[in-house]
């Protein structure tokens, strides 16, 4: 049996990825990834796993699973594996360009915050 032939149930998946099966449940639910089905079992393979590994980076970086969806849904297109790449350096840089911006409200509302402080024990 090659790698490319080995077969996963849900439960190892879900212990392999730390989750939930009722997590992998929900992304083949928004079709991000598509077991096969033998009678109601489901029989994930290694194009399932690498999908569910993507989908948990994407998620660890702030990407909506429309966001992932887009960007793995590339992957099957003919010049898919360049599109992709062109359109995740793109996601990078909005999600980037997102999380500074939130740095900075943050910082903003420190500041802001330990001026009221500042304030409140002057009186």
């Amino acid at each position: 049996m090659t790698d490319q032939d080995k077969t996963y149930s849900i439960s190892e998946l879900s212990k392999e990825f730390n989750i939930t099966p009722r997590s992998i449940r929900h992304y083949e639910d928004e079709r991000l990834i598509s077991p096969d089905r033998e009678g109601s079992q489901r029989i994930y393979r290694k194009k399932d796993k690498v999908r569910l590994h993507l989908i948990l980076r994407g998620k660890r970086i702030g990407f909506s699973l429309s966001e992932i969806r887009e960007i793995i849904s590339m992957y099957d297109l003919p010049s898919g594996e360049e599109k992709q790449k062109e359109l995740l350096i793109t996601k990078i840089a909005e999600r980037r360009d997102a999380l500074y911006q939130q740095q900075q409200d943050i910082e903003t509302m420190l500041v802001e915050l330990d001026q009221l402080e500042n304030k409140i024990n002057q009186y």
